[in-house]
């Protein structure tokens, strides 16, 4: 049975669980392998020291993005502008949560999340008109990326090492080498 957005936020507030809402049904975000865990800690903390923090803040499992009223995700990293980050201040007992599209939003492949992460979140990353989408597959070492195109349609790019320049946020580089050492 659907839940309504207002109880997914209460839950979602007041359970210690990570909660997503998909398709007006709940979702508890399961345990991770170190490897997911490893992979999404670095690429925050690599975009972290890459990005001013006058112009964005980064997300490691923790925030959500909205689509709709029946969906919110909790990404394994994101990259979001200071401006919206400025907009959800200040607002106690209120769910971390951003609607506008962003410039860069990563799942990190899992066994128990991977089918879903692809199949479910990023169309609905796509909808949303985030500009850039990376899913990390750390035990493949690869990286895919759906990178929006002025008509709004989204063009995929594989890697499998190298240096990958997201290109939403200029002058940033993630190595792949490094990241999966």
């Amino acid at each position: 049975m659907p839940v309504s957005e207002k109880t997914y936020l209460r839950v979602a507030l007041e359970d210690p669980g990570q909660w997503e809402l998909h398709g007006g049904q709940l979702r508890r975000k399961p345990g991770m392998t170190a490897e997911h865990n490893d992979v999404a800690l670095e690429l925050g903390y690599r975009l972290r020291h890459q990005l001013n923090r006058q112009d964005y803040r980064v997300r490691v499992s923790m925030g959500h993005v909205r689509r709709s009223s029946e969906s919110y995700y909790i990404p394994d990293v994101f990259v979001i502008p200071s401006e919206l980050f400025q907009q959800a201040r200040g607002r106690p007992n209120t769910l971390e949560t951003y609607s506008a599209p962003l410039p860069l939003v990563i799942e990190v492949w899992s066994p128990s999340t991977g089918d879903y992460d692809v199949d479910s979140k990023l169309p609905e990353y796509q909808a949303r008109g985030d500009l850039e989408i990376w899913r990390v597959h750390p035990f493949e070492r690869t990286l895919k990326a759906w990178r929006r195109q002025p008509n709004g349609s989204y063009s995929a790019f594989e890697y499998a090492g190298g240096v990958v320049q997201p290109a939403s946020l200029p002058g940033i580089a993630i190595d792949l080498d490094m990241l999966f050492d």
